[in-house]
């Protein structure tokens, strides 16, 4: 078993500017955002009035939670990577629609989808903003793409129509996850490329229950009937878990007994110190 730790520094339109004090600092385009991180337990190394400069931060007071906007920061903002380009929004629970340490997975997806002349058919399960199903088109996969919430879902298009990749097969599915992949075994239907960045605790659209450590193990045992015999990639992210990546290592092996298998922890490096990193989660990547 090979353990990995994917670190990345950002890129042109992201930077994780500091951490500590349980909060991180990022800059997301032109606009810098702090949030709550539990882990960051340690000192944070730049002044009180850098993250004053914050556009916006998310406080919790008075027993209530939420964005407190200091500038004049947008309802949302383009952000672009090469030439994918998404929206971030202050969401609800501390998001922006985008996990930038992604971009790590985003070239792994797009380099095992140019290295096949042929067609390729992706899924992605969870697909929540859609930056890697774009990523995964925008590179000539057809895709289809799986979430519960029909927000995730129209902000998804809404990122597809910023990349202009409106002309792409992306299908579009409000489903439960582990309802549309047994649906999909049914239908004899199969992929060259699966990914998933499955929650603790979830819901599909219908009351469906998720609960990672019973619905987990379920849902790779059915992706792994739906790996077509030329397979390029299974794809696992994992966040906010109290396991280790040895997990997601056990349970892939359980049912692709066969094909190596990555496993590690995704970590952003801060921008002004080249030794410290913050973990984000934990992935798995199996490949033939």
């Amino acid at each position: 078993m090979q353990m990995t730790i994917l670190q990345t520094s950002g890129w042109d339109n992201y930077e994780l500017l500091d951490s500590g004090n349980g909060y991180r600092l990022e800059r997301f385009g032109k606009y810098q955002i702090a949030k709550p991180d539990p882990q960051a337990i340690w000192l944070p190394r730049l002044p009180k009035s850098d993250w004053g400069e914050a556009d916006a931060i998310f406080e919790k007071k008075d027993g209530k939670e939420g964005w407190i906007k200091k500038g004049e920061i947008p309802e949302k903002w383009e952000v672009t990577y090469k030439d994918i380009k998404f929206f971030a929004k202050l969401a609800p629970f501390k998001h922006t629609g985008i996990f930038p340490e992604q971009h790590l997975n985003w070239d792994f997806i797009s380099e095992k989808i140019s290295s096949r002349k042929e067609s390729v058919a992706v899924l992605n399960l969870f697909g929540y903003t859609g930056i890697a199903s774009l990523v995964a088109a925008a590179f000539g996969a057809k895709v289809t793409h799986v979430d519960a919430s029909k927000s995730s879902i129209a902000w998804a298009r809404d990122n597809q129509m910023a990349s202009h990749l409106e002309d792409r097969p992306i299908r579009w599915i409000l489903d439960d996850a582990v309802k549309f992949v047994a649906r999909e075994i049914r239908r004899g239907n199969h992929y060259e490329g699966i990914i998933m960045d499955p929650p603790i605790y979830g819901h599909g659209p219908h009351g469906e229950l998720w609960d990672f450590s019973k619905s987990f193990p379920e849902l790779v045992k059915l992706c792994s009937e739906l790996l077509s015999s030329k397979s390029l990639f299974f794809l696992i992210n994992a966040y906010a878990i109290s396991s280790s990546a040895i997990m997601l290592h056990n349970v892939l092996r359980d049912y692709l007994p066969n094909g190596n298998i990555e496993v590690g922890e995704l970590a952003i490096k801060e921008k002004n110190n080249s030794e410290r990193m913050l973990s984000t989660g934990i992935f798995a990547r199996w490949t033939l």
